[in-house]
């Protein structure tokens, strides 16, 4: 493992930093605002994830030609971390650059993608990965969304759940059932659809952080064109498999307050006997935060080298969003108590460090879900990882018109 920049590696750092410098100091006055999925906000990011192309920082990894910079994953992992700390990262195109435009990209025709990943690039058009059902739990092969062949054209008819995104969303990458009289895996197909058909209806979540980043999606005799089709007839478990690896990786760190953060919090509150960095027991929770936070650092490190090695990251990337996930939900409930009765105001107006520790503990739920949930992480790193034996899978070869249903 190797901590340091290579020279090439160092000479691309210093070109994203002086970069960002520049174009963070201009997009900052923009007035897009710190809250998520209004039109100031939205349009902000727009904005940005425009000039990142215009420069070729949008998509670093992509082939020139596809709008991207044409450079290496370690490069892009590189770019992320300086783009963070500018504090200009964005949400709204992780999904759609991240999973579902690489999805576009290896299973689509040309003309299709001609059409869409130029846009995507540029943060002209968005997107969403339509995939949990809400009879389907953690297990993406139980869908239950049907699609029925009509000619030239399918019609499909279903629900799916926890869509992120979904309600701005213009175009998205969905996985149905083609074909229910063979096992699971096997009679899934998966097409990318108009989010803005009329026999698409969105209905936003309303979750306690406030916000309503997912949505349950409902699908009503909504015709796509085969053309439209990702991959073969009865594939699309294949074609899932690459989305859902690309999810992993996409969504396995999180943001919030880290150790030191909440360290500054405890020197500034007074506790019972002074002030509440001087309590053995939180003392003891500090020094597990910090030793988490460095593993994670480590591992990430590992994954860095590599990248830089030409090698490509395995299974164990699921640790991160696990350890990353947990600690910012331990790390809000903790904040929360100590700030005592402004524990429980959420405007950043009013609350300590602008309400981040109660923003955390509401969003830290949501975050171990999306992108698998720490059940089906830890069960991926046992037998992917540790060479553990596998779960017992009873309706392996059991067709999905046959698997119980409970009723």
């Amino acid at each position: 493992m190797d901590f340091n920049d290579s020279p090439e590696e160092a000479a691309f750092r210093e070109q994203a930093k002086t970069w960002l410098a520049n174009a963070a100091a201009k997009h900052q006055g923009s007035g897009g605002g710190r809250r998520p999925n209004t039109p100031e906000h939205m349009a902000a990011a727009k904005a940005w994830q425009a000039e990142k192309a215009g420069a070729g920082f949008a998509c670093i990894t992509w082939p020139k030609e596809w709008g991207g910079g044409g450079g290496t994953a370690l490069q892009q992992v590189i770019f992320n971390q300086e783009e963070a700390k500018a504090g200009v990262n964005y949400g709204y195109f992780t999904i759609g650059l991240g999973m579902c435009v690489p999805t576009v990209m290896a299973f689509a025709n040309d003309e299709t993608k001609q059409r869409f990943v130029g846009p995507a690039v540029k943060g002209e058009e968005i997107w969403c990965q339509l995939f949990s059902e809400p009879a389907g739990g953690s297990d993406v092969a139980a869908a239950r969304t049907k699609a029925v062949r009509d000619g030239d054209e399918w019609v499909i008819n279903g629900q799916k759940v926890w869509t992120t995104g979904a309600q701005y969303c213009d175009y998205g990458i969905v996985l149905v059932r083609t074909d229910p009289d063979v096992p699971k895996h096997k009679g899934l197909t998966m097409f990318w659809i108009d989010m803005h058909d009329p026999g698409v209806e969105v209905r936003p979540i309303h979750q306690m952080s406030g916000g309503s980043e997912f949505n349950e999606v409902y699908f009503t005799d909504l015709r796509v064109k085969d053309s439209q089709r990702l991959g073969e007839v009865g594939a699309g478990w294949k074609v899932a498999l690459v989305t859902l690896m690309n999810e992993r990786l996409a969504v396995g760190g999180s943001s919030g307050p880290n150790y030191n953060e909440i360290m500054k919090l405890a020197r500034e509150l007074r506790g019972v006997d002074g002030p509440a960095i001087k309590d053995a027991a939180f003392r003891e929770r500090l020094a597990d935060w910090y030793v988490q936070s460095e593993g994670l650092k480590f591992t990430r490190f590992r994954t860095m080298t590599a990248l830089s090695r030409g090698q490509t990251p395995g299974p164990e990337s699921s640790i991160g969003k696990i350890i990353a996930a947990n600690q910012m939900q331990d790390l809000g409930n903790v904040g929360m108590e100590m700030e005592d009765q402004y524990g429980i105001i959420t405007d950043p107006k009013l609350s300590p460090m602008e309400a981040a520790f109660q923003q955390s503990l509401m969003w830290a739920p949501g975050l171990r879900i999306a992108g698998g949930t720490d059940e089906i992480l830890k069960n991926i790193i046992a037998e992917r990882v540790l060479g553990l034996p596998g779960d017992v899978r009873v309706d392996k070869d059991v067709a999905f018109k046959d698997m119980p249903t409970g009723r």
